[in-house]
């Protein structure tokens, strides 16, 4: 019975392996493997035939093709792991600089929006999940994992256990 991974490039297992080693979550070497597959495909051959030029004429034709400043920075931040990490070669990432990305100001709703909101959910269980997210700024995941034992009423404060980042805190 053959068990072994389909077949896949040593460069690839390479960068998987470094990601590994630095505990890299999940979703985060999704992203970086997803980069340079991107880049490859651009490029036509394997990445680590790359000059520093062809990274320069990919961030444009990424800009090109109109993709977002939040998506180039990923791409770069992905590209740089290869290059710098897997491959040893950071030289080749010094023209590679990332996107200003705009910063909008969180529309904040006024009282009355907020009661209107929450009515609109129709179970108790939501309201309340609804009402702790929005008045902590917990995020989805965290308000999903909270237990009762996670509230502290005498300190009003509620633990988050291995919230985003895996790191554990507190939200008032």
């Amino acid at each position: 019975m053959d068990t072994s991974k389909p077949n896949i490039s040593s460069l690839r297992q390479r960068m998987v392996e470094d990601m590994r080693m630095r505990k890299l979550a999940p979703k985060t070497q999704t992203a970086y493997i997803r980069a340079v597959r991107k880049f490859a495909k651009y490029l036509g051959r394997s990445p680590d035939t790359a000059t520093d030029e062809d990274l320069r004429r990919f961030q444009l034709h990424l800009v090109d093709q109109g993709a977002s400043p939040i998506t180039l920075n990923a791409t770069i931040v992905g590209l740089n792991f290869l290059f710098e990490i897997s491959l040893g070669r950071p030289e080749l990432m010094a023209k590679m600089q990332s996107v200003r990305v705009p910063h909008k100001l969180p529309v904040i709703l006024n009282k009355d929006e907020v009661t209107r909101l929450i009515a609109c959910v129709g179970h108790i269980k939501h309201q309340t999940a609804l009402s702790v997210a929005y008045g902590t700024g917990l995020r989805v995941g965290e308000v999903v994992a909270l237990k009762v034992g996670d509230i502290d009423s005498k300190r009003m404060t509620l633990r988050v256990e291995q919230g985003k980042g895996r790191k554990d805190r507190y939200a008032l």
